[in-house]
């Protein structure tokens, strides 16, 4: 058995992912949008939420976002936006409120490619739902009001606890790994151009440097 599946996480461990998990969240009211973008991962819950809020009517048009990559190229061969609106489709989201985006590669592609495709159908939203995996939601919508200043986004993702998630995926070390990756990519993006900037709460900072001193590293930048 590969060493990460024999790995259990101690309770300062635990609790500093709790930590960080919460704080990825952005705890956004949800509301009625002018369209929705579901951001493609390994998560196929992203496409069963997506479903749901489409249902509840809180948009009237669906874009699934995303191409492949090294974490998800098994999973979904055919590409992950592919996947998400079969997902989509066996769950009774009809294909007319459906659009596929099948070539990003990472969020910001979600963002830009996403824009450009709903404009050419002919969608000028100006209120924006982004779906995403739990932990992505800071990183995804810093990313979408630095690339797209001009509408107003409202973040969602499945009501889940950490230990909920974990149970979900089953393999501890890697989420951990995800949630410290992703929260480097928040402090780290800004820098580049790629975001807006983040507060990080100085409780959180610690929490990550702590995680990061144990050896979670395996989704930070190269």
């Amino acid at each position: 058995m590969p060493e990460h599946q024999q790995r259990q996480i101690t309770d300062e461990q635990f609790h500093d992912a709790t930590l960080i998990w919460n704080y990825h969240q952005m705890g956004h009211e949800l509301t009625p949008c002018d369209a929705a973008i579901g951001l493609g991962s390994h998560d196929l819950g992203v496409a069963t939420f997506a479903a749901e809020l489409y249902k509840a009517d809180l948009f009237p048009v669906l874009v699934f976002s995303g191409g492949n990559s090294p974490t998800t190229a098994a999973r979904f061969p055919r590409g992950e936006a592919v996947h998400y609106r079969e997902h989509a489709l066996s769950l009774g989201v009809p294909d007319t409120a459906i659009l596929v985006e099948p070539n990003a590669g990472n969020t910001g592609h979600n963002v830009t490619y996403s824009r450009a495709l709903l404009a050419e159908h002919g969608y000028e939203p100006k209120t924006l739902l982004l779906i995403s995996k739990p932990y992505m939601e800071r990183r995804a919508f810093a990313t979408c009001r630095k690339l797209w200043p001009e509408v107003a986004v409202i973040c969602a993702s499945e009501s889940l606890k950490f230990d909920d998630y974990v149970q979900s995926i089953g393999d501890e070390k890697l989420v951990i790994d995800m949630l410290v990756g992703d929260l480097q990519r928040v402090i780290e993006y800004p820098k580049q151009g790629f975001a807006i900037k983040q507060n990080v709460p100085a409780d959180i900072f610690a929490a990550y440097e702590r995680l990061l001193s144990r050896g979670f590293d395996g989704r930070l930048l190269k």
